[in-house]
């Protein structure tokens, strides 16, 4: 009889209806083949960028898409659900409405990416004590949300990066299992505070000076299923 390697738990989970707008909470979600349901469906690509290898409008250019929050009006079906984004002068558009990619310039314009719009794999994960200890060493709270994950863990154990242990592994998570494919090289997206905007370029060059410029860990999904916070995250 196998003995369950308990690693953590489920304690945040997030998806991004549209790439690099707000994050939307959630209680528990499908874990599909291309990732979380709804997760990263639509983009917007900025003019004269279509056939580069990274034609997105994101938090980079933009920081204040922090500040647009996306929601699908069915939570439950969000591949067949239209998508209004709020935004921060507090009207309601449909993510399709030409009012929306003019007021985020850049010549921007908005697709459906039925697979999302990811820069690598499906999942994000972090765990707690990565983002404590990054944020002990810079002396100050950093909120989870600048890292932009789809899974945040409590590990057990008193690793500072328990999930770097991961890579390799196959983790069962309620009904899914996912595959921890890499580590999570990071960009100048971590600098922007997800609630002010205001950019903190310390904490980039903490993560390249210190852990190699990564920060948390890449997944992808080996058996869908339904994932909910609180669930066991237990070594496969």
């Amino acid at each position: 009889m196998r003995t369950m390697n308990t690693l953590g738990r489920v304690v945040g989970l997030w998806r991004y209806p549209i790439k690099s707008m707000a994050a939307e909470p959630l209680q528990e979600v499908e874990l599909s083949w291309q990732g979380l349901a709804g997760d990263r469906r639509w983009a917007f690509v900025r003019g004269g960028m279509e056939k580069s290898n990274f034609p997105w409008l994101t938090i980079r250019q933009l920081p204040e898409l922090w500040h647009y929050r996306p929601r699908f009006l069915e939570p439950g079906k969000p591949e067949s659900s239209a998508t209004h984004v709020h935004t921060p002068d507090g009207r309601e558009l449909d993510v399709t409405d030409p009012a929306l990619a003019a007021e985020l310039g850049h010549d921007a314009r908005v697709i459906r990416q039925n697979r999302g719009a990811f820069d690598v794999f499906p999942v994000s994960v972090i765990s707690t004590q990565t983002v404590a200890s990054l944020g002990a060493a810079l002396g100050t709270n950093l909120d989870v949300l600048r890292f932009r994950p789809n899974l945040l863990i409590e590990a057990t154990g008193d690793a500072a990066h328990p999930e770097d242990d991961w890579v390799g592994a196959t983790l069962r998570i309620g009904d899914a299992e996912i595959r921890v494919d890499k580590r999570d090289g990071r960009c100048v997206v971590i600098t922007v505070d997800p609630a002010t905007g205001a950019p903190d370029p310390a904490i980039l060059r903490a993560v390249a000076q210190t852990r190699e410029g990564c920060l948390g860990v890449y997944g992808s999904t080996v058996r869908p299923g339904r994932v909910a916070l609180g669930d066991a995250v237990v070594l496969g």
